[in-house]
Formats: structure tokens, C-alpha cells, sequence
């Protein structure tokens, strides 16, 4: 389907059906459709929390799948996780309707806008997009901005700005990032993950090479981090503008006197041989101050004066389940994290060290049998950078548990873990053995967050 025929649906006020539209980006989608005119209807497999929003915009919701909800509908978009036999996508098929992919109907909306940043990267892609949102904004940019979380300066996942610039998140997962048009790509990593689709390293060091490939030959940037071994990798032989950033002068942005204060970083920005700005992050961890620097990179491509991206960047507190604050009991910090790779827990828990807590707790609920399966030893070794690991059971999504992994086997390979048969369990070891100056984290991609919020009805917590 090309732009032209997509835009022809929003203008025929012919329904565009969204599967599984509860979902972080899809309702940033149903969204940005409704601002374009469409006329959007949606279902979900749960009931939607959204539903005071989705009545404010006209948008019909359904709870459950079924061949009927697509009756009537011009356009069908789901997600790459919405599989060939869910109801919706069987009954669209019978009636010959056309479907795509979340993915493409970004990709085909960001095609309107004069300078499309794409995030991409194994881990940082949510906080980086919402810093670049955030020092934008405040430089008196206009952007349209589509990032996988909540971020309060935009009032959640989607803001809605000129078309002269669209900030994005770029997934890599069923290569649904291959489907953007980026003018500046941003690859802030490349690790071993989604090997439920990937078949290697290698096999995703070259999806990513592919999406450096999207932006423009004589215009396009694309911004890679000298650090990462595996992203140079990508980038090394492509004809295209490269520019790299990194903690070391081998990259043309750099950090250089570089001071921890308690976690968080201070640093001056080098380019060419010059401090462009120091910047005084309010975020903690390595991970964030470093990725700051491509943001630095893209502050000079929109001709941002230093001062106003320091200003900007320095204004960025976070964005929902990364290193969220959710609250204190007996003396102890809870903090929420989306972290479910080994090498996004080992950065968080390794910020966190850096803040001299008495103890460092983590909660943390493992996302999908294959993740777990795949990457058990990496697993086990980046949760050694806790004091105490509690586990809980495994969070499915959308497999089936084949292998026969479980938390307890997890468990065994790391010295005084324990495990929590649910939730309700593993708020109650809180309120059980939390105490002053511990840092206890919720750690997970599935519902774990969940775990403060049962911890908040039985407790005061302040």
C-alpha cells in the first residue's frame, strides 16, 4: 500500500480497524489517525483503560477478537505480534480487506514530515527518543513525536506537532523498523535479543545495517555509537553520512571530564577539538549520559544552539517504567524499570550501585520463555549486581512455554535468590524485609510494575 492509497481511506471516513489497540504505539497510531480525520475503530484481547480516551475521539473499542470486528472495515493494522489466526485478521482475510503492519502505517505517515529521527537500538530507545523530544520542545521546535512510553512533557506516547519534524522510536523486532523512512537514524547498540525471530548475532547486525540504509544517499545521517563493537559493525561499510558518538576521542562526538554525583553524570560535550556544551544530567547511569551525546548530535543536524540543548537536555526526568520513582516504605526507595534484557538489568542495577544504597533489591519477572531460554547464563550473571534477586514467574506474552524454563531454574544459578509464586507474594516480601536505605527495584517488560501498586493497598507508603 503506498501513502497515496493510505491517505485516500483517511479521507473516505471508511473505518481503519486497529488490532490490538490498548498497545503503547498503537494507540499512538489511533491517534494520530483521528488528527488526520480517519475515522478508527479498534479491539484488544483485554478491557481497555482507555476507554474514557478512546470515546473523547470518537473511536469505537471491542473487547475480544472476533471475525466480525473487521466487518465493514476499509484498512486493517495490527502489529507484528498479532498472528495470521487471531479472529479479526482470519474474518479481514475472508472479506478480502487489505491489512499491514503497524510498522508500515508509520513508516508511511513519517514520509509526510521534512526530517524523520528514527531511535533504534537493542536497549535506550524509549529514553533516548524522549530526550530528543524533550530538548526539541524546548528549543521551540514543533515536533511530532511517537515514543513506546509515557512521557509526562507530552502527556504520554504520542504528541502531535508540525510537519516539519517527527521523532521516533524504531523497534527492530520482526524488522518492523526496516518499514520507517528515517532522514537521521540513530543506533545507540545492537545485542543479542528476539532470537524467537533472529537467528544470530550476525542476522541482526544486518537488519540494522538495512535500516541505516533507509535514510536518503545524498541527505541521511545515521548516528552510531563507537562504542558498541557490534554497531560499527553495521555501519562500517555502508555509503552513507556516519557520525559516531562514544566516551572516547575515536568517536567525532565525545565525553570528556566526566564526574559522578551519586549516579548522575556531569560531562562536557567534544566535537572537533571543542567543548560544545557540559551537561548536568538528571537521569542516573553511564547508559543515559552517553546516550545524550547522539542526542547532541542531533540538537547540531536541527541547527539547536548549545545552550538551548543543554537547557533541554537538562529538563529531561525520565519517562515512565525507566528508572521510575513510584515511592518509599520504612525508609526504602521503590523504583519501577522496563529493563528485560541481561544488559539493560546489568546498566540499571549498575546506576544504581553508583547511588550508595544500604541494599540493592531486585524484584524481577522474566519476559518470554525464549528470551529466558536463550540468554539464561547472561541472565544469571547480570543479576549478581544486586544484593538480593527475587524472582517471579515467568512473564509469557504471546509463547508457549516449549522449552520447559522456569524461574527456578534461573533461580539455581544465582547464589541466595529466591522465588515468588505471584505477585501479591513479591509485594509482600516488601513490606517484610524492606529497610532504610534500600533501593528496591520492579524489574520487567510484563506486569510486574503491578507489584508496588498491591504493595501500596496493604501498606502506607509514602
Amino acid at each position: 500500500m503506498t501513502y497515496t492509497e493510505f491517505k485516500k481511506i483517511i479521507d473516505s471516513k471508511e473505518p481503519i480497524h486497529i488490532c490490538g489497540i490498548n498497545g503503547v504505539s498503537m494507540r499512538a497510531l489511533a491517534k494520530e489517525l483521528c488528527s488526520m480525520g480517519a475515522v478508527v475503530q479498534g479491539s484488544d484481547r483485554d478491557p481497555s483503560p482507555y476507554l474514557e480516551e478512546f470515546e473523547s475521539l470518537g473511536i469505537r473499542f471491542v473487547q475480544g477478537h472476533d471475525v466480525e470486528n473487521t466487518k465493514g472495515a476499509a484498512l486493517v493494522i495490527r502489529t507484528a505480534a498479532v498472528l495470521d489466526n487471531n479472529p479479526d485478521i482470519v474474518g479481514a482475510k475472508k472479506r478480502g480487506t487489505p491489512i499491514i503492519e503497524r510498522a508500515n502505517a508509520w513508516g508511511m505517515l513519517m514520509s509526510r514530515y521534512k526530517q524523520s529521527v528514527c531511535i533504534a537500538g537493542t536497549h535506550g530507545k524509549t529514553s533516548t527518543t524522549s530526550m530528543i523530544a524533550t530538548f526539541t520542545q524546548s528549543a521551540g521546535c514543533d515536533p511530532t513525536v511517537m515514543v513506546g512510553g509515557n512521557l509526562s512533557n507530552i502527556g504520554g506516547s504520542l504528541r502531535i506537532g508540525s510537519d516539519d519534524l517527527f521523532i521516533a522510536e524504531a523497534c527492530e523486532y520482526k524488522n518492523s523498523f526496516l518499514s520507517f523512512t528515517p532522514t537521521i537514524a540513530i543506533i545507540l547498540n545492537i545485542d543479542r535479543d528476539h532470537l524467537d525471530f533472529f537467528s544470530d548475532t550476525d542476522d541482526i547486525i544486518a537488519s540494522f545495517t538495512k535500516f541505516a540504509y533507509l535514510v536518503p544517499e545524498e541527505t541521511g545521517v545515521v548516528i552510531a555509537c563507537q562504542d558498541d563493537i557490534n554497531t560499527i559493525k553495521a555501519v562500517k561499510d555502508i555509503n552513507r553520512r556516519v557520525i559516531t558518538f562514544g566516551t572516547t576521542p575515536e568517536a567525532d562526538y565525545y565525553m570528556d571530564n566526566i564526574v559522578s554525583h551519586d549516579g548522575f553524570y556531569s560531562f562536557d560535550v567534544i566535537h572537533e577539538g571543542k567543548v560544545l556544551t557540559r551537561i548536568d544530567m538528571n537521569v542516573p547511569g553511564m547508559h543515559n549520559a552517553r546516550n545524550a551525546v547522539a542526542a547532541a548530535i542531533v540538537a547540531d543536524l536541527l541547527e539547536v544552539e548549545p545552550e538551548a540543548f543543554k537547557k533541554g537536555i537538562e529538563e529531561y526526568r525520565g519517562v515512565g517504567r525507566r528508572f521510575e520513582y513510584r515511592g518509599s516504605y520504612n525508609g526504602a526507595r521503590i523504583f519501577d524499570d522496563y529493563a528485560h534484557h541481561p544488559s539493560e538489568i546489568e546498566a540499571t542495577l549498575k546506576a544504581a550501585a553508583d547511588m550508595n544504597p544500604g541494599r540493592t533489591i531486585c524484584i524481577f519477572q522474566p519476559h518470554t520463555y525464549s528470551r529466558t531460554v536463550s540468554l539464561l547464563n547472561e541472565f544469571a550473571d547480570a543479576l549478581t549486581h544486586c544484593d538480593l534477586c527475587v524472582l517471579t514467574e515467568i512473564f509469557a506474552a504471546r509463547e508457549t512455554n516449549f522449552s520447559g524454563i522456569t524461574s527456578q531454574k534461573l533461580s539455581s544459578m544465582i547464589k541466595g535468590s529466591i522465588c515468588m509464586s505471584s505477585l501479591e507474594a513479591a509485594a509482600d516480601f516488601i513490606r517484610d524485609n524492606a529497610r532504610p536505605g534500600d533501593l528496591i527495584f520492579t524489574m520487567g517488560a510484563g506486569d510486574v510494575y503491578k507489584v508496588y501498586d498491591i504493595l501500596a493497598q496493604k501498606v502506607k507508603c509514602e
